[in-house]
């Protein structure tokens, strides 16, 4: 089993990104299905995002950047950011972050 962290900063404003809303997918068999959903708070975070440690498998982490660059008045090429990833047997901790700008995202595994 393993635990999944994430959070958001807007690079251009160099601080957390509030109010942006994140979806968690697992790839079954026949498809892919929303397992956890959330919004980030004022830090950035989504601290509750997924009740329960995610077993072995492929999973998808959508954050859905255009709203929030809209509801700040600020034009983007990225309407969502996506990590597509997926957790071994043995599982662990993984801290997956955003790292967005209206034309510009990137992640990294964090601690």
């Amino acid at each position: 089993m393993s635990q999944l962290s994430t959070h958001v900063l807007d690079t251009a404003l160099g601080k957390p990104a509030g109010g942006v809303v994140i979806r968690l997918e697992f790839q079954f068999a026949d498809g892919w299905e929303i397992i956890g959903e959330g919004q980030t708070d004022a830090d950035g975070r989504l601290k509750d995002l997924l009740p329960v440690p995610l077993e072995a498998g492929r999973y998808r982490l959508t954050a859905e950047i255009g709203q929030y660059f809209a509801a700040t008045s600020r034009e983007t090429l990225y309407p969502t950011a996506q990590i597509d990833f997926v957790i071994p047997e043995g599982g662990g901790h993984y801290h997956l972050p955003f790292l967005i700008s209206p034309w510009s995202w990137s992640t990294y595994r964090g601690s």
